[in-house]
């Protein structure tokens, strides 16, 4: 590699080569002695007829450069040349150890990591070692060396995972696989992502004293990750980490159902130097309920799709309270505690009355998932039919005790378990019993998990009749084993009593913040079935996961069911991988990320062997030998055309040496279409490539100047394509469809005929644009300028059209001009015509004007092959030849004459015959002497 420059050659000791052009250029310069020249007598005759050839002693200095030029390329190009070539330092003391992240972050760019990968196991190979290789996202690894193809066998067989890398895990198995040995080089292809165990995972790689390391990824590294989404009282809001937080960046949302429908949209906007940002999705309340997934849009990943279960739908709660609201007095309220402890989590109903058979019917029309009644003892016959009702068709009511209900009969069909008569009261003056704890939550209830809070006392309750089943409807109890909260199911629903008041006039639990999370598991509960397992033991088996490509799929591998009654957090992993976890008829959904976690880059330690940093891309080394080679093939057939073009050889065979000038520059493009870069821009329709400037050498085509202006482009191409099928259909010439051209950059030496529309919208071409169309007129080619505007004099004309064409005109140097004479060969070409008719009919068509002379008889057609460079009229021909795809006229003539339209393309037809041969009818002035001799 040369210093400070990423070049390098492969084989370096070929440039020795280049010592070798001196010797070259001497014996290009070398030229054989002369031979001795006899006299003999009829040479000198011959000497005065034949033309003396001469042919030079010595080659000339520019064609020996050139020769020169094709041998140093050749050299240069042996020598194997590299721009940005790839650092291989692997060591050949030891197997090479390949760790390779292919975790969720992976999925977008693996094909990439894939070829860095092979790349390595590829420099493996040309060095004959083993390769020991990783995946850090698997759960079972095979480490061992190996040979190259079962290497490439496992890469081959890898793919991205769903889950967060495990480095420990697979540098233990790295560990275990090489035993004794000691690796040669450890190559690391890194997410980037800094995980838990990532220090771990480099203090034991660096223990095991390896070579070189080479960590490929971590400086390149983008991530993203859906970390949390809650729907709150007016919007859901979603938050975000990203890896990089160098730039302001902007995200699109999406928020589809169950049945994959988008159903709302959102967006999140980091600032410059964010790592988190929140966005909102703004949606009713009732399509909130629906979405079911998240998604950021076009970055697929396990990280940027954030599975909803029901538990994030926000429930519609309505509370009905026994008693009536005492404003002066708003801690005293029975509804003050729940109204607080549910507004963040739930919309909340009230009831508007306090007649419960008008108010509870109401809330009802309203579908609650859940009915809270504080303290209501006896229920109306009606009100408790329509609830019992509501609860067997799904719904959830909540009970709390008072007073009220301590006093109702015990056979309420609305409690889930009978209650004695009356309420007990704990450390009273005439109890002998302290208010009671709470005591641990069963492990298979609704509150396993929550911490027994141990500062929440009890001081009065109504109590349960013992029976056998009441343990199982037990979901929280004191201390003494009394219950606190009791739960049954009802149809569908469910109906839950807590034995105390919503207010802490029983208890403290109302102003404790575990009031808060017991009422919000309650709630979540609602509309949650169970999905697996035995009901209500929270063992759920995996029903679709997510994908590396944030598909769902249906469970198949080693994912296990998640057991929700352990109490702890559930983190994805291995066991447990993205998804959702039930079944059809009520899942728990579980995703990559946590609320509050975040993407954090990297840290790479200080090693004590040398490390190798590099970012993680495609092959970036550019091999300059095709570039060469091809650089070598093109000169030495341009020195072959040079030789074969000062010997004479296409003189001999009639080709003029401009058409063998022609060849050598059509011959030199197309060698260099060969060579052109991968991903080099082709051209558009305005700008022939390869394949069309071919059909152009072969077919006769009319060509247009793109003016900017669709619709009169769109009228040009309709135009000439139907002026084309005219001339296939009445000569024998058999043009192809037209082309656009912009007369910026198009090869303008093409087309015999150039229209050119004026457009009031387009804009005034450049110098550069005009200077090319002045060279393609005086080289022989012609430019129809169209005004479509009827003009009848040039120097007169008012309209902004004219006006343009006089702004084009004043930059080019054109000859005089006139209408087209009557003896204009123009009027004879193919039909016999009088007048240049288009859309109009009554503007002339000018052309250069032809030399006066006194005696019109005796006034020359045009000398040689001669053909007007430009062409002008204002009949708008092209919209008279246009036609639509069922070959019906696009515009009517004006006036409307039949007859017009047949003229104008007869008219087309003699321009196109005079561009193509000239003047070669103009004999036809002569025809009426000719005739009379004849006669005679």
């Amino acid at each position: 590699m040369i210093a400070g420059l990423p070049f390098a050659f492969g084989a370096p000791a070929i440039l020795f080569g280049l010592l070798a052009l001196p010797v070259i250029w001497w014996l290009l310069r070398l030229t054989p002695p002369r031979p001795q020249a006899e006299p003999f007598a009829p040479l000198a005759i011959l000497a005065r007829v034949l033309k003396a050839e001469e042919t030079p002693s010595r080659s000339p200095w520019w064609l020996t450069a050139l020769r020169l030029l094709i041998a140093a390329l050749v050299i240069l190009a042996l020598a194997e040349p590299v721009l940005n070539p790839r650092d291989r330092a692997l060591s050949s003391n030891g197997p090479l150890a390949l760790i390779i992240d292919n975790g969720w972050a992976t999925s977008p760019d693996w094909q990439t990591r894939t070829e860095a990968a092979e790349a390595l196991i590829g420099e493996a190979e040309d060095l004959d070692i083993p390769v020991s290789i990783v995946f850090t996202a698997n759960r079972r690894h095979d480490a061992t060396p190996t040979s190259f193809e079962r290497a490439r066998e496992q890469l081959r067989a890898a793919k991205p995972q769903p889950l967060r890398p495990e480095r420990s895990a697979s540098v233990t198995a790295l560990i275990a696989a090489l035993g004794q040995t000691r690796p040669g080089t450890i190559a690391y292809i890194t997410d980037g992502i800094d995980t838990a165990d990532a220090a771990e995972a480099f203090s034991r790689l660096s223990a095991l004293e390896p070579g070189p390391i080479r960590i490929i990824g971590a400086e390149d590294a983008e991530a993203l990750a859906l970390t949390n989404a809650d729907n709150g009282a007016e919007a859901l809001t979603v938050t975000m980490s990203r890896l990089t937080s160098a730039g302001a960046e902007r995200f699109d949302l999406t928020a589809s159902d169950n049945k994959g429908r988008n159903i709302a949209a959102g967006e999140i906007r980091f600032e410059a130097g964010e790592a988190e940002a929140t966005g909102t999705i703004l949606a009713p309340f009732e399509i909130r309920n629906d979405i079911s997934r998240l998604d950021v849009r076009g970055v697929d990943t396990a990280g940027t799709a954030r599975l909803l279960d029901d538990s994030f739908r926000r429930r519609r709660v309505a509370l009905v309270s026994g008693e009536a609201a005492d404003i002066a007095q708003p801690l005293l309220s029975p509804l003050y505690y729940i109204n607080r402890a549910l507004s963040p989590y739930a919309d909340l109903i009230q009831a508007d009355t306090e007649q419960l058979s008008a108010s509870v019917p109401r809330l009802l029309e309203q579908s609650p998932a859940v009915v809270v009644l504080s303290d209501i003892g006896t229920l109306p016959e009606d009100v408790s039919t329509g609830l019992n009702e509501w609860v067997e068709r799904g719904g959830t009511l909540i009970r709390f005790a008072g007073p009220r209900l301590a006093a109702a009969p015990a056979d309420d069909r609305l409690l889930p378990v009978l209650l004695r008569k009356g309420e007990r009261e704990l450390g009273g003056a005439l109890s002998w019993i302290e208010p009671q704890p709470l005591a641990d939550y069963p492990a298979t209830g609704p509150f396993a998990g929550l911490p027994t809070p141990r500062d929440i006392t009890v001081r009065r309750q109504v109590l349960a009749e013992p029976s056998s089943g009441l343990a199982a409807r037990t979901w929280a109890s004191l201390a003494d084993g009394t219950p606190l909260v009791t739960a049954a199911d009802r149809g569908a629903g469910r109906v839950v009593l807590f034995h105390v008041t919503a207010e802490a006039s029983w208890s403290n639990l109302p102003i404790s913040g575990h009031f808060v999370d017991m009422l919000r598991r309650v709630v979540q509960l609602s509309r949650a079935v169970s999905g697996g397992g035995e009901a209500g033991s929270g063992i759920l088996p995996p029903w679709r996961l997510l994908d590396a490509n944030a598909a769902l799929v249906p469970a198949s591998g080693d994912a296990k069911p998640l057991d929700l009654a352990a109490g702890t957090a559930i983190q994805a992993g291995r066991d447990n991988p993205p998804g959702l976890y039930g079944s059809e008829d009520g899942f728990v959904a579980l995703n990559l990320f946590r609320p509050g976690d975040t993407l954090a880059p990297i840290t790479i330690p200080e090693f004590e062997a040398p490390v190798t940093r590099s970012t993680l891309s495609a092959d970036s080394a550019v091999d300059f030998r095709p570039w060469l080679f091809g650089a070598a093939l093109i000169a030495l057939l341009a020195d072959t055309l040079i030789v074969l073009i000062l010997n004479g050889a296409f003189r001999r065979r009639g080709m003029k040496p401009a058409s063998a000038a022609a060849a050598l520059v059509f011959a030199t493009t197309l060698t260099l279409s060969m060579f052109a870069a991968p991903g080099t821009p082709r051209a558009q329709d305005s700008q022939p490539g390869d394949a069309e400037l071919l059909e152009s050498m072969d077919r006769t085509r009319l060509a247009y100047v793109i003016t900017g202006d669709d619709e009169t482009d769109n009228i040009s191409r309709l135009g000439l394509d139907s002026l084309s099928r005219y001339l296939f259909s009445r000569t024998a010439l058999e043009p192809g469809t037209a082309i656009g051209l912009d007369i910026e950059t198009a090869p303008l030496a093409l087309y015999p005929m150039i229209y050119w529309p004026m457009s009031e919208d387009a804009d005034i071409p450049s110098p550069g644009a005009i200077s090319r169309i002045d060279a393609y007129m005086k080289s022989g080619g012609t430019v129809l300028f169209d005004t479509r505007d009827r003009i009848v004099d040039l120097g007169g004309g008012s309209s902004a059209l004219t006006v343009r064409l006089q702004q084009i005109l004043a930059s080019l140097d054109i000859p005089p001009l006139e209408p087209v004479p009557a003896d204009h060969v123009l009027t004879k070409s193919f039909f016999l015509l009088d007048t240049f008719p288009g859309r109009y009919s009554d503007g002339p068509l000018w052309v250069e004007a032809i030399p006066q002379s006194d005696n019109p008889a005796e006034r020359p057609a045009r000398a040689g092959d001669g053909v007007s460079s430009i062409l002008i009229t204002g009949n708008d021909m092209a919209a008279a030849w246009a036609m639509d795809e069922q070959g019906f006229p696009m515009f009517s003539t004006v006036p409307a004459d039949p007859w017009q339209r047949e003229y104008a393309f007869r008219a087309g037809v003699n321009i196109v015959m005079y561009m193509l041969t000239g003047n070669y009818k103009a004999d036809q002035v002569h025809i009426p002497a000719l005739l009379e001799r004849l006669g005679q």
